[in-house]
């Protein structure tokens, strides 16, 4: 069986986390629904199910009429217990399959942030051997609410809800491990309309320093994190 990638849009695809299978020899592949692409009638079929961003939201279903279809097909691997890795959309589509709201946040997240675990956080399986507050990339406008019975795992002080499981290997981020450089200046070109609008707040060059600065030690928390789930999901050794 193999990891599969769910794609939203072009630019904002596996990233590191692809880096990461293929040197560990985990098979893995890539769905575009976004351009037509079908889910797996069985999500059974894969080892590992990672859900990825992209700028739309997950109540635009009559817009992208893809997402409903996601919708059914995480709920059923929710209930089917495959491993699930939601990042930022991907992650909003998890909670709202978990039953979940999804709406937008009192102020948008864009650039790097540090996250603090939660005392559960702190003991979960994902973050073992994760420094207890997390230095990450973030790139968002709307959040989750927690589902019911879900465990709340980071925070942070414009978007509470940071990252949470559901059951025993269903996992949403709110945040970004997953991006190289290249894909934040893709970014930053693409959505310079959102950036315009955050002159003042948000600066295209302090973007860039800032990812230089915390991009070795950024890689190295991000090859722990993807080491963890996927020995959650039983996909190493």
């Amino acid at each position: 069986m193999t990891v599969l990638f769910i794609k939203h849009i072009d630019i904002e695809g596996p990233g590191t986390i692809a880096d990461f299978l293929e040197s560990n020899n985990v098979p893995h592949r890539t769905i575009n629904p976004f351009k037509g692409d079908t889910y797996p009638d069985d999500p059974k079929t894969c080892s590992a199910i990672v859900s990825l961003g992209g700028p739309m939201n997950v109540y635009e279903e009559e817009k992208y009429p893809f997402l409903k279809l996601e919708d059914s097909f995480l709920r059923d691997a929710v209930r089917k217990e495959v491993p699930i890795l939601g990042i930022c959309l991907g992650a909003q589509l998890l909670a709202k399959a978990c039953g979940a709201k999804v709406e937008k946040a009192k102020a948008k997240e864009i650039g790097w942030y540090k996250i603090p675990l939660t005392s559960k956080g702190k003991k979960d399986p994902l973050f073992r051997g994760i420094d207890n507050e997390l230095n990450v990339f973030q790139w968002h406008g709307d959040t989750f609410n927690i589902p019911d019975g879900g465990v709340r795992l980071a925070e942070s002080n414009i978007c509470p809800n940071q990252a949470f499981r559901y059951g025993k290997n269903a996992y949403g981020i709110q945040f970004h491990v997953e991006v190289t450089k290249q894909m934040i200046q893709e970014w930053i070109e693409a959505y310079k309309g959102e950036l315009d609008t955050l002159k003042g707040i948000v600066y295209p060059k302090k973007l860039i320093k800032e990812s230089d600065v915390n991009g070795e030690a950024y890689n190295q928390q991000a090859s722990q994190f993807f080491s963890n789930f996927f020995r959650l999901a039983g996909g190493l050794r």
